[in-house]
C-alpha cells in the first residue's frame, strides 16, 4: 500500500501532468524508447543537481532580489549544461557523440526550470524551511516523475500515431489530447 500511495504522489507531482511542462520535449522523444529514456535520465540528472544550485541560490538572495532568480537559475543550467558536456566528451568520443544531443534537449527544457521555479515556490507559498535535502529530493522527484510519464507516453505513441487515428488528429493533437485525459486521472487522485 505504502508503494502505491509513493506512486500516486511521484504521478500528483510531476510537472508533465500537473503544469505540462516539458511536453514539446517528450512528443519529440516519444517516437523511440531509447530516446525517450535517455532525454529522461538526463532531464533528472539536470533537476536534480539544478534544485542543489536552487537552494543555494534561495538561501543566498535577499528577499529584494527575487525578481534575480531567473537569471541565476539560468546561469546555473547553463554552467550545468557546460560541465555535462565537458564530462560527456572526456568520458569517450562514442559516448559523446551519443548522449550529446540528450544533453542539448535537456538542459534548455522548460521542465528543468519549471522544476526550480515550482520548488522554490512550494518553499515560499507553504512556509517550509526546506533544506538542501528537501531541494535535491524534490528536485530528484521531479526527474523520476518525468520518467514515469514518459513511459506513459511512450506506451500510447504508436497508436496515437497510427493509421487509424485520423490524419488532422494524429500526431501531436492526439499526445495532447491523451496527455489531458491521464492528467485529470491522476489529478482525481490527489
Amino acid at each position: 500500500m505504502f508503494l502505491i500511495d509513493e506512486l500516486i504522489a511521484l504521478l500528483a507531482a510531476n510537472l508533465i501532468l500537473s503544469q505540462a511542462l516539458g511536453t514539446s520535449t517528450m512528443f519529440i522523444a516519444a517516437d523511440s524508447k531509447k530516446n525517450m529514456i535517455a532525454t529522461s535520465c538526463v532531464i533528472t540528472v539536470f533537476t536534480t543537481l539544478g534544485s542543489a544550485a536552487a537552494y543555494l541560490i534561495d538561501s543566498l538572495l535577499p528577499t529584494s532580489a527575487a525578481d534575480l532568480r531567473l537569471l541565476f537559475y539560468t546561469a546555473v543550467i547553463g554552467i550545468l549544461y557546460i560541465i555535462m558536456l565537458t564530462v560527456s566528451y572526456f568520458a569517450g568520443r562514442k559516448w559523446f557523440a551519443d548522449f550529446r544531443k540528450y544533453i542539448h534537449v535537456s538542459a534548455f527544457n522548460c521542465a528543468v526550470m519549471g522544476t526550480l521555479f515550482t520548488i522554490s515556490g512550494r518553499a515560499e507559498d507553504y512556509s517550509i524551511a526546506f533544506d538542501l535535502g528537501g531541494y535535491v529530493f524534490a528536485g530528484f522527484e521531479a526527474g523520476l516523475g518525468f520518467i514515469v510519464a514518459a513511459l506513459i507516453l511512450a506506451a500510447a505513441y504508436r497508436k496515437l500515431n497510427s493509421a487509424k487515428v485520423p490524419a488532422s488528429f494524429r500526431g501531436f493533437p492526439a499526445m495532447l489530447v491523451y496527455l489531458g485525459i491521464i492528467s485529470m486521472a491522476v489529478y482525481s487522485l490527489k
